[in-house]
């Protein structure tokens, strides 16, 4: 009896990768669904940078220092001048470097901005989690007063 290696055929590799997909697809969610997603880190970043430019334009406008809070127990910030709190997702971690004459407490903090534009500068940290990878910077330069985000 002569047996001959012909191989796989096209139609045995197509059942293979077709189950490999279900197999991944049914992983990925179950194994990678901790913390927020991508897109949320994302958008929490954007709102702060955007929030920081607001506090800066209203401090050139208004003539006087302008504060941005971020409560970092409850993921909520505030432009002082503007009222309406905005919150962040739950699941998002938050980070605040700022001077030190301006931690209001040990989970409340600010980002000054002067009416010159400039700032006493810092940097906002949003990510999944303590020591997380993924994570977006939002710099604020203490001589400008610009936010831009960091990857």
């Amino acid at each position: 009896m002569i047996w001959r290696n012909r191989g796989v055929s096209l139609l045995e590799l197509l059942v293979v990768l077709a189950l490999m997909a279900v197999a991944v697809g049914i992983a990925i969610p179950i194994l990678g669904g901790e913390g927020p997603s991508e897109t949320e880190l994302r958008g929490a970043a954007r709102q702060l940078a955007a929030a920081a430019r607001l506090a800066r334009s209203e401090a050139v406008s208004l003539r006087e220092e302008t504060f941005l809070v971020v409560d970092l127990e409850h993921r909520r910030f505030q432009v002082e001048h503007m009222g309406k709190e905005q919150q962040l997702p739950e699941e998002v971690f938050l980070e605040v470097f700022t001077a030190q004459d301006d931690l209001i407490n040990d989970t409340m903090a600010s980002i000054r901005f002067f009416p010159d534009g400039g700032s006493n500068g810092g940097r906002i940290t949003v990510s999944a989690g303590e020591g997380s990878e993924r994570k977006y910077e939002v710099d604020v330069d203490w001589l400008t007063g610009r936010a831009r985000i960091l990857e």
